[in-house]
């Protein structure tokens, strides 16, 4: 009876055993796979692309002077009528451009009076802006615009509001862009993997950053830098 009861209690020490030995591998390796889970490095991708604006936004203002409102606004009328002809004679259609409404400085008002005040009590000022993906056409009627001036038109510096340039086809170039910054910055994982003595391994995580669009420089407001910078994260295996 001693003897049966020895070996079951063998079989059972012998399982316990090989179920420790198995369950401290299985732990080994959990313990190897997390560490391998810790090991990746995070790096930055660069991407640049020099474009053409392809819309262009040219606010033309112009005012008019006199001491009678009524004869004021025709005169505006006739101004705008006449920016409006120049711009059709320069291929632009009618739906590419609008007229604000004028504002008008009363200067007796403002009680400005003596030898300071000007010879006209009102002057009145009208912008017509005109918004075109003709970007060529609108630098060559800016550059012509003095025949406005020869017509009559009394053309004004408008500091509150500027010719700007725009870009509008960002979509189109994004997937490339993309592309580009994360193979920089496959590069540069590479780059500090050999110098770790590793091997990059599969994309951790991926952040796409903003796309920057500015002027190339200040002279040349028609032509723009396109950037993006995305932050990558490589695992890292021996």
């Amino acid at each position: 009876m001693t003897q049966d009861k020895t070996v079951p209690a063998a079989v059972l020490g012998l399982s316990v055993a090989l179920g420790l030995t198995a369950g401290g591998f299985l732990i080994g390796r959990a313990v190897q796979a997390v560490r391998a889970a810790d090991r990746y490095v995070t790096v930055k991708g660069f991407a640049e692309r020099e474009v053409a604006a392809d819309l262009v936004v040219w606010p033309i203002a112009f005012n008019t002077t006199g001491n009678d409102l009524a004869l004021l606004q025709d005169k505006l009328e006739a101004g705008a009528k006449k920016v409006g002809a120049y711009l059709e004679s320069r291929g632009f259609s009618p739906q590419e451009y609008s007229l604000s409404s004028p504002r008008v400085t009363d200067f007796e008002a403002q009680g400005i009076r003596g030898p300071d005040r000007p010879t006209s009590r009102y002057v009145a000022e009208a912008t017509l802006t005109l918004r075109s993906g003709k970007v060529s056409a609108v630098r060559e009627a800016m550059q012509h615009s003095g025949d406005l001036i020869k017509e009559g038109v009394a053309l004004v510096r408008s500091y509150e509001q500027n010719t700007t340039y725009l870009y509008t086809a960002l979509d189109h170039i994004k997937p490339e862009m993309i592309a580009e910054a994360t193979k920089d910055a496959r590069r540069a994982a590479e780059r500090f993997a050999v110098d770790s003595g590793s091997q990059v391994g599969a994309i951790r995580n991926a952040q796409q950053g903003y796309f920057n669009i500015e002027d190339r420089d200040p002279f040349s407001p028609e032509f723009k830098k396109v950037r993006v910078v995305t932050t990558v994260q490589y695992f890292l295996k021996d």
